[in-house]
């Protein structure tokens, strides 16, 4: 399959916002595309080279890029900034110097949507000495022989800039659509396989009882049950009683834990593989863990092993990360596993279990060891008045809140489902916003990021809209625990710069913090339409990605509701 078809639907999903439209034209796609080419077309659709899961990445900078678009076209370096600050846009300067070659290599060939998923994906297995130059010879041996619109999409997709508004559930109507399924069949057997390539090349091949029969994978994480947000205490009881049942709420790392024989994984919340981070979890999981094939859902929560008190996710993040130093960073910050459910047991799935059967499972399956792997501290109330209590005593004891459970309730993966789960925290109103872009500081700050500009996420086109500067809750000096540093946040920033001009800079949106502010108000100064007044940092979440920050929708109904203006 030629990769000018692939251009070519990036350029007319472009040109419409209607998701309808989208779909539609996502979907005959799909139906013309073989399928053997099926997987990667799909991922490239929505931007990828790997599944969401997977824990390689592109990796490659805007410097690279100028200097790929430079061997490519055989312009100076130069010149390719001096368009680039005028465009700002990259993808648009590998168009503009690749319309301008008089011809094209020799030898070229027509681009494949295979030759450039190939190029692409070995891009990110390059590492270590040399690897720059093997990067650059592969992207620049994919602009030489591209049409411009060709260069445009590859440059875009290399940079992970590709802005075409096709968001997951776009991915999934269109599946539903091209191979006569529903959106909910699909997204179940995504929900267990989260890979849109493969589920799609399921439901071409094998229609809608290849996706009935679609198990999950050892190694590959399913999507974890997500919790709703609820105002009040009282009002997560009323919704559950007399079937509810109140777990502590931990400020920690979901784990998803999986054990295959000795073989033992550990997914986050977002997919990610942290086994090698975390190998006091693999021995608590092989030590206490009677069955053999096994999936668990639970909360990794850092424990300091000055005071045995819970840490803040914040400070648990750095061990996320982490590739050195492990059994260093084991002693200076142990976890503690807290197991809520069972999803898997000896080739049997669970989900369709209500919780109350799934805990008994649970409960006969390992072997807790108090304060290290343990089940989450829980209460089954007998009255509001005990559920109160237990509320408090969650949040003396240093966590966040209680998470309220329908014991009657099966395991949806990767939903916030109704009469499922439902988080209750003492404010509400916080948002949890991206970093799109910034100035850089003068005086004290200088030579750091001194102000962030916040975006937040358009409902409709999953683009990014400034709502916002913050400036507050970024500390010159750690002073204590979980504070993050203007250092901090610069170091995080700086590889995502993609524009620079004075002072300013825009950021790539992938690093989400949670902040507070003062009010909400109408500002016509923001694309969102509001401005967060006197917004500050209270923590990084970097168990979120840019697709899970807060969106327009929730934006509009703090600001309804914070002046009795919601009917």
């Amino acid at each position: 399959m030629r990769y000018s078809v692939l251009a070519d639907t990036y350029e007319e999903l472009e040109s419409t916002t209607k998701k309808l439209e989208k779909s539609d034209i996502i979907s005959k796609l799909l139906k013309k595309t073989p399928a053997d080419v099926l997987e990667p077309v799909v991922l490239l659709l929505n931007g990828q080279v790997f599944p969401v899961w997977s824990a390689q990445e592109i990796g490659v900078a805007h410097q690279l890029i100028i200097k790929a678009i430079a061997k490519a076209t055989g312009e100076s370096p130069e010149n390719i900034v001096k368009q680039y600050k005028k465009l700002g846009d990259l993808g648009l300067v590998a168009d503009f110097f690749i319309s301008k070659k008089k011809q094209r290599t020799l030898d070229s060939e027509e681009l494949t949507v295979k030759k450039v998923f190939k190029n692409l994906q070995e891009i990110a297995v390059h590492a270590g000495t040399g690897s720059q130059d093997k990067k650059l010879s592969l992207i620049a041996e994919l602009l030489s022989q591209a049409s411009p619109k060709e260069a445009r999409s590859v440059v875009k997709t290399v940079l992970e800039e590709l802005r075409i508004g096709v968001a997951e559930g776009l991915i999934r109507d269109a599946i539903a659509k091209a191979f006569d399924a529903t959106a909910e069949e699909v997204e179940a057997a995504w929900s267990v396989l989260p890979d849109y390539g493969e589920i799609a090349t399921i439901a071409k091949e094998k229609g809608k009882k290849g996706l009935e029969k679609v198990e999950l994978k050892f190694g590959v994480p399913i999507q974890v049950l997500l919790a709703e947000k609820v105002p009040t205490l009282k009002d997560a009881y009323d919704e559950f009683a007399p079937h509810v049942i109140f777990e502590y709420k931990y400020d920690g790392m979901r784990g998803l834990l999986q054990k295959k024989g000795s073989k033992v994984w550990v997914f986050t919340r977002r997919m990610e593989d942290v086994t090698a981070a975390f190998p006091e979890v693999v021995e608590y999981v092989r030590k206490n863990v009677k069955a053999d094939n096994i999936v668990l859902d639970s909360e990794v929560l850092g424990i300091s092993p000055k005071t045995g008190k819970p840490m803040p996710f914040q400070m648990l993040s750095t061990r996320i990360k982490r590739k050195y130093d492990i059994e260093k960073a084991t002693k200076e910050m142990p976890v503690q596993v807290n197991l809520f459910d069972i999803v898997y047991l000896n080739g049997k799935s669970l989900i369709d279990l209500p919780l109350r059967e799934r805990r008994e499972i649970l409960a006969k399956n390992i072997h807790e060891v108090k304060g290290k792997f343990q089940r989450a501290t829980f209460l089954i109330p007998k009255s509001f008045e005990e559920t109160e209590k237990f509320y408090h005593e969650s949040l003396d004891a240093g966590h966040e809140g209680l998470i309220a459970k329908n014991l009657e309730a099966k395991y949806v993966p990767g939903r916030r489902v109704a009469g499922g789960w439902l988080k209750i925290k003492p404010t509400l109103e916080n948002l949890d916003v991206v970093i799109v872009g910034g100035t850089w500081g003068s005086g004290k700050r200088a030579g750091t990021v001194g102000s962030l500009s916040l975006g937040i996420r358009d409902a409709d086109t999953g683009k990014f809209l400034e709502c916002g500067m913050l400036g507050t809750g970024l500390k010159e000096k750690k002073t204590e625990e979980g504070d993050v540093t203007l250092t901090d946040i610069t170091k995080m920033l700086r590889p995502l710069i993609t524009w620079e001009e004075g002072h300013n800079i825009k950021i790539k949106p992938k690093v989400v913090i949670e902040v507070a502010y003062e009010e909400i108000q109408k500002s016509p100064t923001y694309e969102s339409g509001f401005a967060l007044r006197f917004p500050r940092l209270i923590r990084l979440r970097l168990d979120k990605g840019p697709d899970e920050a807060d969106d327009t929708t929730r934006l509009k109904k703090i600001y309804d509701m914070q002046k009795g203006r919601a009917k």
